[in-house]
């Protein structure tokens, strides 16, 4: 690179990281040259020697001297710097060549040995460009030529044959080709002069054609002792030139024999149940390949057998599991068949097989068994003597594959109970049949519970005379002789209705007398069913006994039938019950009303059905004639009594006494009498001590309303005018009323405040500039002159709750009136007076009146009584300030005397 640069010659780079010049010696101008060869003290650096032309002999060695040169140093004698001269560049590139030192100042070119020179093949001339510069930076080039010389080379062997080559040929191959041996001329580039080949050592079983092919003459035999030749060929070109090559010819041993069994045995007598590793044959053989080695076999079993495995290397052949004559296919076939096979090698290679047989002997190893060594047998009590109970022959067996060893018989039986009983016939055969009775109910039998221990033994008949035991357990079978029947035909139970749930209405019972006894469960087939209840009895399964499941009811339905069922393991009988419900007393008095609120006025008559009242009572079992009505407790001095008060089922409330609050007698004003109706009335004094009598109730609130202290007459009849005092009084039970009440005026009144604020948001937002202009003007106008003050009335209107009806006694008309406070109204509105705004529940809101209004009085205590007039309607605020004229019209003067506006706290 340092050179280029100082050349000023632009540079490349070749493939093996070498930068060359890219241009010629003879291209570069003569200025250049002369200018780089000068020293600073102007004499020139000097290769000397060259340029010239040197020649080189083809295809030699590295190191091979081309050119000698030497460097005449500057006038500075400054010496080469070390590395120079250099090769800077060849045409054609290569590395060939290089530059060697000899001395500081004589320097040859040799080759590299890098890349072969080959006359024939390659360049043959190399343009090679010498570049010197010393340590002061003086430089010179010039250039050598280089000219590869022919030279006339012996013929060659290409690649591995030059070395020596192997060839194996197959023993016993007929004669014939083996190889064709090829060599090549360099100085024949284009293969036209033809080779000689010939064997330098001739060989009876080869030969050499001239064109390099070997042959075979003679079958070879590896065993014969021909296991390799030695063969020396050569080739020669027609200058005399020579080469040879070794090629080694190695005969390959076949395996062409097959091996040869020497054991002559071919079937084998082995018994049964040998011990796992025995040896039962021995399978010898040899290899006519090689007799010398025969523990080169290979011993296999070719077909799979679970029973035998045999040594590879030995060929012993050994029991691998347990063989049984008895069982599996040997129990049909006793022969094992095996085929042994014998190899050279373990894959490939000859082989030879041999069948190999065992045949297996039978011994008497098993004893004389049964599927079931106990047997339960269960025979019918009935059962006639010389039945067959059991065979014993399909069940036991002996395993053994061949007679006598498989044959056994059957012991005589015998056991405790079984004498005269069972037997076996014939002898030994293994039938066991009935020979005495199994009657169940028989005492003997019963004594002995009705259950046979039998022991059979079944043996061998030969040697060693194996044996077994077997137990038959024989059980009489009862047998449904006798019916399952209740004690009587039908049963009759009666039962009071007043008795609770679990009462004991009777009890049945079923019996059967096959033994052994069963259980009878009982149960109710049909019947029993109540309106209210699925069941109304209950049948213990166990005893029979027969209960309520509830109360019965004798006015719902008297009597009751039905089927009980009893049910063993063998039988069902069914048996009818009628269960009878005896009448009671039981039901109380109910009456209509149950409970009542009346208001009566203080003046009443004697004598005077109040408001009308009336009981009607009934009684599910008691007849009409039978109520007995009295009033306990809240009859203070007896004001109040019943008639008729017995001996029918209505009744009405009338007044006993007449009233007395101004002498002191009577105090109270609110009664609340306690009605008792009682079903005894058609008993005699002597039968109600021991009798079922029921007691009814009935509870009567009564209101005496005081007499008024003011009388109106604006009626053309005489009434009664009555002073109230009014109070919201709401029942005790009736608790949500007031918090219906509350919650809704929280509810109304946060709605109506949202309201307000949204409204008085919009008029600010909208009205506020015209509010403004108002002002002003009033302002300019001096304001208004004599103001009215407003008047607010606040009229509050109550709830009032009429709980009562009376009859008024001038007028004859109904009005309905509040027991607690006294408020009264007609009570058909629409007929007898004008329509009256009805209150609200909420009471009415304050109402502000104005001026230019009509201004109303606001209703007194005094004046609700006025109501009832025909000839004065009422009129609130708030109808007298929807009129026309500011004042309410058709209002009694008497009354607006004594009611006026009162003017608001504020004014």
């Amino acid at each position: 690179m340092v050179f280029c640069e100082t050349l000023l010659i632009p540079c490349r780079t070749n493939g093996d990281g070498r930068r060359l010049l890219e241009t010629r010696l003879h291209f570069m101008p003569a200025w250049l040259l002369r200018d780089a060869s000068l020293a600073p003290g102007g004499e020139a650096l000097q290769l000397i020697h060259l340029p010239a032309t040197s020649n080189v002999a083809e295809n030699s060695p590295p190191g091979t001297s081309v050119h000698t040169f030497s460097v005449k140093l500057s006038a500075s004698q400054s010496p080469v710097t070390p590395g120079f001269p250099l090769i800077l560049n060849s045409s054609p590139l290569t590395d060939a060549f290089r530059v060697n030192r000899l001395s500081d100042t004589d320097f040859e070119v040799v080759t590299t040995g890098k890349e072969q020179l080959d006359f024939e093949t390659g360049p043959n001339v190399f343009d090679l460009q010498i570049y010197v510069k010393d340590e002061v930076g003086v430089i010179d080039l010039q250039y050598l030529m280089v000219q590869v010389a022919d030279v006339n080379e012996p013929p060659q062997f290409p690649g591995k044959l030059a070395e020596g080559l192997d060839l194996y040929i197959v023993e016993g191959a007929k004669p014939g080709f083996i190889y064709q041996v090829e060599a090549f001329d360099p100085e024949d580039t284009r293969r036209n002069v033809p080779l000689s080949y010939f064997l330098i050592s001739p060989s009876k079983s080869f030969r050499m054609s001239a064109n390099g092919t070997l042959f075979s003459t003679t079958e070879l035999d590896f065993e014969a002792g021909h296991s390799s030749f030695h063969l020396i060929v050569e080739v020669k070109d027609s200058s005399g030139l020579k080469a040879s090559t070794a090629l080694q010819v190695n005969v390959v041993n076949i395996n062409d024999e097959i091996p040869r069994f020497t054991s002559p045995t071919r079937v084998y007598r082995i018994p049964e149940e040998l011990s796992v590793g025995t040896i039962v044959a021995n399978v010898t053989a040899e290899d006519p390949d090689d007799k010398a080695v025969p523990s080169h076999l290979l011993y296999s079993i070719s077909m799979a057998s679970s029973y035998f495995m045999i040594n590879q290397r030995t060929g012993t052949i050994q029991v691998a599991q347990r063989i049984d004559r008895d069982a599996g296919e040997l129990r049909q076939k006793a022969t094992i068949s095996l085929e042994v096979l014998v190899r050279d090698r373990p894959a490939g290679g000859q082989e030879n097989r041999a069948l190999i047989t065992f045949l297996v002997e039978d011994i008497n190893d098993n004893p004389a068994t049964c599927t079931k060594l106990t047997f339960s047998v269960l025979v019918p009590e009935r059962a006639a003597n010389g039945t067959l109970l059991l065979d014993l022959n399909p069940f036991c067996f002996d395993e053994d594959g061949e007679a006598p060893n498989n044959k056994f018989n059957f012991s005589t039986p015998s056991g405790v109970g079984s004498s005269g009983r069972f037997s076996q016939e014939p002898a030994g055969s293994g039938k066991i049949v009935l020979t005495g009775d199994l009657d169940y109910e028989n005492p003997s039998n019963l004594a002995a519970g009705n259950e046979y221990t039998v022991m059979i033994q079944v043996q061998d008949i030969a040697p060693p005379y194996y044996k077994n035991d077997i137990y038959l357990y024989i059980v009489t079978r009862p047998e449904n002789e006798f019916p399952l029947v209740f004690d009587k035909p039908f049963y009759i139970f009666n039962v009071s209705e007043n008795r609770p749930a679990m009462t004991r209405v009777g009890q049945v019972h079923a019996a059967d007398p096959d033994f052994p006894k069963s259980s009878i469960m009982y149960s109710i087939s049909s019947g029993g069913a109540g309106l209210q209840y699925p069941n109304v009895f209950w049948i213990n399964p166990k005893t029979g006994e027969l209960q309520l499941v509830t109360k019965a009811d004798h006015e719902t339905v008297p009597v009751y039938t039905l089927r009980i069922q009893a049910t063993n393991s063998e039988d069902t009988s069914l048996v009818t019950v009628t269960v009878n419900i005896l009448d009671e007393n039981d039901e109380k008095p109910v009456c209509i009303p149950n409970s009542y609120v009346l208001a009566i006025p203080e003046d009443l008559q004697v004598g005077t059905n109040i408001q009308n009242f009336k009981l009607t009572c009934t009684d599910l079992d008691s007849s009409p004639r039978s109520f007995r009505y009295s009033i306990g407790p809240g009859n203070i001095n007896g004001h109040f009594t019943f008639s008729p008060d017995a001996g029918s089922n209505v009744t009405r409330l009338l007044l006993a006494s007449r009233f007395d609050y101004a002498g002191g007698l009577d105090k109270t004003r609110d009664y609340r009498l306690l009605v008792y109706i009682t079903d005894d009335n058609l008993l005699s004094g002597r039968k109600r001590a021991g009798a079922l009598i029921e007691t009814g109730t009935v509870t009567l609130s009564i209101k005496v309303i005081p007499q008024p202290t003011t009388m109106v007459t604006t009626t053309p009849w005489p009434r009664v005018t009555y002073q109230i005092l009014k109070k919201n009084i709401y029942s005790s039970s009736a608790w949500y009323v007031p918090f219906v009440i509350t919650l809704g005026s929280i509810l109304l009144l946060g709605l109506l405040v949202s309201l307000v604020v949204l409204l008085a948001k919009a008029i600010l937002r909208h009205c506020f500039w015209k509010t403004r202009v108002d002002k002003k003007l009033l302002a300019k106008k001096g304001g208004m002159k004599n103001p009215k003050r407003e008047v607010v009335v606040e009229t509050v209107q109550m709830s009032t709750v009429f709980d009562g009806e009376a009859t008024d006694p001038v007028t004859g008309k109904i009005y309905e009136f509040n027991s607690k406070t006294g408020a009264r109204k007609w009570k058909d509105l629409l007929t007898q007076m004008p329509r009256w705004r009805e209150p609200s529940p909420w009471g009415a809101a304050p109402h502000r009146v104005v001026d230019g209004e009509g201004l109303g009085p606001r209703r007194g205590p005094e004046q609700e009584i006025d109501g009832l007039s025909d000839n004065a309607p009422a009129a609130d605020a708030g109808l007298a300030s929807q009129n026309g004229a500011g004042k309410p019209k058709h209002r009694n003067p008497a009354l607006m005397s004594r009611v006026s506006p009162r003017p608001h706290p504020g004014n």
